[in-house]
């Protein structure tokens, strides 16, 4: 009798965003991630949102990391009725906690802002469909897992982590579904991080599966050589240096702004930084910050040893110019600074945050740089800046952009083509491969480089179901 599972696919298939997946099996329901789809008004999102399925049927989630695209919508998950386990690496349990109470925070400021705004035009008022207690209740319905324990979540189903060396407390999912005389082992990649990406392990080599889904996100490209990145983001802060003027960098809060603390310590510690003040602009970039700290002694030795980190040496210790701006009032002092600064703010795709206040007052500076060091969804701010959109409305003010722009791509914490390839043919027993998490080009680039290899890979779309 063979194993009587299926899985659904109901996010960042066809898309880079929103990742989730729906197995049942057993009578039982798992979700893989529960992501936010990203780039749009979150307000008008959240509140027109429909999930697939009954939150409160949901017996268990697997969780690959925790940035917002793989986790956002736990808060609304349990809003609506879930009440089951999560389980996630120890790591992404603590950041988890950092994050869900930002996103949350953020969609209630907004829509207090939205609210405000509807009263003066005798509009009707929107309730909140999810509070802070339910980004504190998924915090007390997680159970942290280590890389290489194997547990049994729910009868029938055996769980084990690898880590994806993507950011810190990333995993591979490796699922075993029984039934009375089969066993499918499946594969979920989650994000496999960029063996170039600083602070992080490489991705683990999985030895066998039946079914994979696997990332693809940059499958159409690789990315160029580390160290010719470095030279490409050194030589952009030394322009933005020497033209007197700032440097703007959106970065993601969780991963990218730790490994441009360690990229500027890294040139900081060579001599070859210019820069007297660095600000990181972003709560939750510095909590954050504050957990990779605590976490060190399990991050990549070689690369710590590279900018003398060694015990009682955080990350911001290295950077003595370093200031750490939580205060809203703090944020709006950097403004007050016309050059020589270098400026880390979220949102990663300028599509809130601080960041979008700072480009009001500085992209149409023409001795301002902004370097974007992140993948740019399409529909975000960032997006249309990396296309070469010369105006842009940011709080209902037209803004020309004269500040240069530079995207630098390898500082990717997702895997290349090659290194998708070879992930890819290392696993063995012929598994049935299936592309998620990434836009059409890159999926079909992707898919026919994996038939070079003889793999026969599927490309998915919404609301897609296999038989396991």
């Amino acid at each position: 009798m063979p194993v009587n599972a299926s899985l659904r696919f109901i996010g960042a298939a066809g898309q880079v965003t929103g990742s989730c997946y729906l197995i049942k099996h057993n009578n039982q329901q798992i979700l893989l991630d529960c992501g936010m789809t990203q780039g749009a008004d979150q307000v008008r999102e959240w509140h027109k949102f429909k999930f697939a399925f009954k939150p409160k049927d949901i017996d268990l989630v697997i969780l690959s990391h925790a940035h917002i695209d793989h986790s956002g919508l736990l808060p609304l998950l349990v809003s609506k009725g879930f009440n089951g386990k999560i389980i996630c690496t120890a790591g992404t349990a603590e950041l988890l906690t950092v994050l869900l109470k930002d996103s949350v925070g953020l969609y209630l400021k907004d829509l207090e802002w939205q609210n405000r705004k509807a009263a003066r035009s005798d509009k009707k008022q929107q309730e909140p469909v999810m509070t802070l207690a339910d980004a504190e209740r998924v915090s007390q319905l997680v159970q942290p897992l280590a890389y290489r324990k194997r547990m049994v979540p729910l009868p029938g189903l055996e769980l084990e982590f690898a880590d994806a060396g993507h950011i810190l407390g990333s995993a591979i999912v490796q699922l075993w579904l029984k039934g009375r005389q089969a066993m499918r082992k499946l594969v979920f990649s989650g994000d496999l991080g960029n063996p170039a990406t600083v602070l992080m392990h490489d991705p683990t080599d999985i030895g066998q599966a039946d079914i994979v889904l696997m990332e693809s996100t940059y499958g159409d490209r690789n990315h160029q050589a580390l160290d010719s990145t470095i030279e490409e983001f050194a030589t952009a802060l030394s322009q933005a240096y020497d033209q007197g003027g700032n440097v703007f960098i959106p970065a993601f809060a969780l991963g990218r702004s730790q490994e441009i603390l360690y990229y500027l310590a890294l040139l900081y510690h060579q001599g070859r930084l210019k820069q007297q003040a660095i600000f990181l602009d972003s709560p939750m970039a510095i909590s954050i910050t504050q957990i990779y700290n605590d976490y060190l002694h399990s991050l990549d030795k070689a690369d710590l040893a590279r900018i003398g980190a060694g015990p009682g040496r955080n990350l911001e210790q290295l950077l003595p110019m370093l200031k750490l701006t939580e205060k809203v009032e703090d944020s709006m002092a950097i403004n007050r600074v016309t050059k020589g600064a270098i400026i880390i703010a979220g949102s990663g795709m300028c599509n809130g945050g601080r960041i979008v206040h700072h480009l009001k007052h500085n992209l149409w500076k023409n001795t301002n740089h902004l370097i974007f060091v992140g993948f740019q969804a399409k529909g975000t701010l960032g997006r249309r800046l990396v296309d070469g959109e010369r105006r842009v409305k940011l709080f209902g003010q037209d803004i020309v952009v004269k500040a240069q722009v530079h995207t630098i791509g390898g500082f990717s914490a997702h895997a290349g083509q090659s290194e998708l390839l070879a992930w890819a043919g290392a696993i063995g027993g012929q598994p049935e491969f299936y592309l998620i998490h990434g836009e059409p080009q890159a999926q079909q680039t992707l898919q026919q480089e994996l038939a070079k290899q003889g793999i026969h890979a599927r490309i998915p779309a919404i609301g897609d179901i296999i038989e396991l």
